[in-house]
């Protein structure tokens, strides 16, 4: 990556030395890298994940039930966003909180390293925790690079840290889920924790190179409140150690005495987190009217996650079970496919970046209104298009590879049209007293879906069954088709935010 960073002028002002990287301030580098390799270690144990779930030699598993700890292991990671920012904001600041956080996901992944099922939910919950705190801080950092939300190079800044997530989402599939799946599955997991590794000391050795910002806690705790918060914190682990030594005690413990409360926070803590940010006085009108605002791009991206996320579960396991996993006769990992994903996004971004950018010259360019609904329809026509080959595996044959090549295809699309768009504008829309916590609520987007997907998982539903698979799909397409519908009128309220 050195080779790309050239001396170029800056705005007077913007954070970070006068070497830019891609055109931006050398700290993306920092941050591109450092979300790069925790992406690695993430999307590593993220492909094996169900796979491993329902394998034979695995937990051996139904797929009702992978897709359950799936979804709500995915639900709980961005669910945890929130109290990141809020550690971000209150209490060690942006920079530190990312620090500790890496090493909480190097812990997590070790954990799952272990050839044991009762460490395994342990380590998936230290890499919740991790990645948790990671993920808004990081996104925050990134929007701190830019001289403020008019900035003409932010949003192809947040394009080109999203590539560096996709790069290490690219290459892990290849390497760790190779790995697990033909050598040994907890060496697939040891594999991501030495991705983690390699990211925290990245971003130690890069860090000098951040905007002064990165290490400011926005909004300290008085003494007062850290006591308040240590006894309420105290008190909460001890009503569910409590509660859950009673259900163990009594024999009635199953997993869905975990699965369930999470999945209902994953759908409830999200709308709470909204209507409190909404109701709070003290906000200016503006604020308040791109709240209103951003409650539309939120449900939007909720609908938008429920239906992407599956392609780690609901479509890796219809792999697994019925397609041919082979091209002109080679066969491959089943883990292979949440490659295609990353790998169209390098290949896209970049073009999609270029594309905005010269429409934006000529007074063109869409608005981010008109991207979510696009967005939306998109991820409805790829489950539309999953109707073909569930109907072929119907029918007692099994689905070529290219048909799930496809979907993922259309779903990506789809992502560039709503995920680096939603990041950016929540930095562009958030409250100043909500910085770092404005990240972590459009991470709950991901969890509302991802927990929807989980509650139906848990109910019975099998995901796998066409009639599901439609509903869900026009489910999208009519959600897409109504915030277009609806595009002047929130338009009005978000201000001066394009």
């Amino acid at each position: 990556m050195a080779s790309s960073l050239t001396k170029d002028s800056v705005t007077p002002g913007t954070p970070g030395s006068e070497k830019t990287f891609f055109g931006h301030p050398r700290g993306l580098a920092t941050l591109f890298m450092t979300e790069m390799w925790e992406r690695f270690s993430y999307y590593g144990m993220r492909a094996l994940l169900p796979l491993y779930l329902v394998a034979p030699g695995g937990l051996g598993l139904s797929a009702g039930t992978a897709t359950a700890i799936y979804s709500v292991y995915l639900s709980l990671v961005y669910l945890l966003t929130m109290p990141g920012g809020w550690f971000g904001d209150r209490v060690w600041g942006p920079r530190k909180t990312v620090a500790v956080a890496g090493g909480i996901i190097m812990l997590g992944h070790l954990t799952l390293a272990l050839p044991s099922s009762g460490t395994f939910y342990a380590g998936l919950g230290l890499v919740a925790i991790g990645s948790g705190l990671l993920k808004a801080n990081i996104s925050t950092m990134v929007g701190q690079l830019y001289d403020g939300p008019d900035d003409p190079r932010r949003d192809g800044g947040f394009t080109v840290f999203y590539m560096g997530i996709n790069l290490g989402a690219f290459g892990a599939p290849l390497i760790i889920g190779t790995v697990g799946e033909n050598v040994n599955w907890h060496l697939g997991f040891a594999l991501a924790a030495l991705g983690m590794g390699l990211g925290v000391a990245q971003f130690l050795l890069g860090s000098r190179h951040l905007a002064a910002q990165s290490s400011v806690v926005p909004k300290p705790l008085s003494a007062a409140e850290k006591t308040t918060t240590l006894r309420k914190a105290a008190f909460w682990a001890v009503v569910a150690a409590v509660f859950y030594a009673i259900v163990g005690f009594t024999g009635h413990y199953t997993l869905n005495w975990v699965l369930v409360p999470l999945t209902l926070l994953g759908v409830i803590v999200p709308v709470m987190v909204l209507t409190r940010i909404k109701r709070d006085k003290s906000l200016a009108t503006a604020e308040q009217s791109k709240m209103s605002a951003y409650i539309w791009f939120f449900v939007a991206a909720a609908v938008f996650w429920m239906i992407y996320d599956q392609g780690g579960s609901t479509l890796s396991i219809f792999a697994d079970s019925s397609a041919e996993n082979s091209v002109l006769g080679w066969e491959f990992p089943v883990s292979w496919y949440q490659s295609v994903n990353p790998v169209l996004i390098m290949a896209l971004a970049p073009v999609f970046a270029w594309f905005w950018l010269a429409l934006n010259r000529r007074g063109k360019e869409p608005s981010t209104i008109v991207k979510f609904a696009s967005g939306l329809v998109l991820v409805g026509a790829s489950f539309f298009l999953f109707l073909a080959p569930l109907s072929i595996a119907d029918g007692g044959h099994k689905a070529a590879a290219m048909w799930l090549v496809a979907i993922y295809f259309t779903q990506t699309v789809g992502e560039l049209l709503v995920s680096p768009v939603g990041l950016s504008v929540t930095t562009k829309m958030a409250p100043v007293k909500y910085a770092s916590q404005m990240m972590g609520v459009w991470f709950l987007a991901v969890t509302a879906g991802d927990a929807t997907t989980g509650l139906l998982s848990i109910a019975g539903v099998d995901l796998n069954r066409m009639g599901i698979v439609a509903l869900e799909a026009a489910l999208a397409v009519v959600a897409g088709a109504a915030v277009w519908m609806y595009r002047r009128k929130v338009k009005a309220l978000m201000g001066d935010v394009r």
